[in-house]
């Protein structure tokens, strides 16, 4: 008996005119996923560096984004501090496991509340580090994993993501090419999330919406 999968896949090889003994396309797809040739890449961040951060700074600003320039980790606390206050905020967050966050000197801030461990949506501050962040839309890039859970970017009201400079690049292609290289063939983390700005729809009456699916508000530190 054919199976619901098989039904689908053989209309949609009848409506592309091909058969399952064709052997030429999935040797095409075997090769893509093993070459990973590289596509167009736009030409607006290959600058450089101080520049392609400068650019990436900027870009975030024009998503809804906010974001801070930092000279060193340690002033990270600080920071995520003085948003809270800013912004009249508890002074709690929740993180993942991430040594570059876990080995931060929050103590310098008595009264702020760390804890740590993926968000069950009742935390209306999430910190996350990302992998890297993308100068030519201002987008950080984060993989899934008890380091930093993906529930810290999608389910508090406002979520703080550390970007250290020395990794953003110009382009899509470069940040998917260094992944591949970090964690090798088939290794991959499950979820790779691309954030550009908070949260956001027109869907309703094409009036624009923060907050729809997400955070209503992304703050960005920059360090480095």
């Amino acid at each position: 008996m054919m199976s619901s999968r098989d039904a689908i896949l053989g209309r949609i090889r009848r409506s592309l005119g091909v058969s399952d003994s064709d052997a030429t396309r999935p040797a095409a797809v075997r090769h893509r996923l093993a070459e990973t040739p590289v596509n167009v890449v736009p030409a607006r961040g290959q600058l450089p560096d101080a520049e392609r951060i400068d650019l990436f700074v900027r870009k975030v600003g024009e998503v809804f984004a906010t974001v801070v320039r930092l000279e060193g980790r340690d002033d990270i606390p600080a920071a995520v501090a003085a948003y809270l206050r800013d912004r009249n905020l508890p002074q709690a967050i929740r993180r993942g496991d991430d040594p570059r966050l876990a080995d931060l000197p929050w103590e310098r801030e008595a009264q702020l509340a760390v804890a740590t461990g993926p968000s069950e949506g009742r935390d209306l501050v999430g910190l996350s580090h990302a992998d890297a962040g993308v100068a030519e839309t201002g987008t950080v890039v984060l993989t899934s994993g008890p380091d930093n859970p993906t529930t810290l970017n999608f389910l508090p009201d406002h979520h703080i993501v550390v970007v250290d400079a020395s990794t953003v690049a110009g382009d899509y292609e470069t940040v998917w090419a260094d992944l591949r290289r970090r964690f090798g063939a088939g290794l991959m983390p499950r979820t790779v999330n691309l954030v550009t700005g908070p949260s956001r729809s027109a869907d309703i009456e094409e009036t624009l919406l923060l907050g729809a699916h997400g955070p209503r508000s992304l703050h960005i530190l920059v360090v480095g």
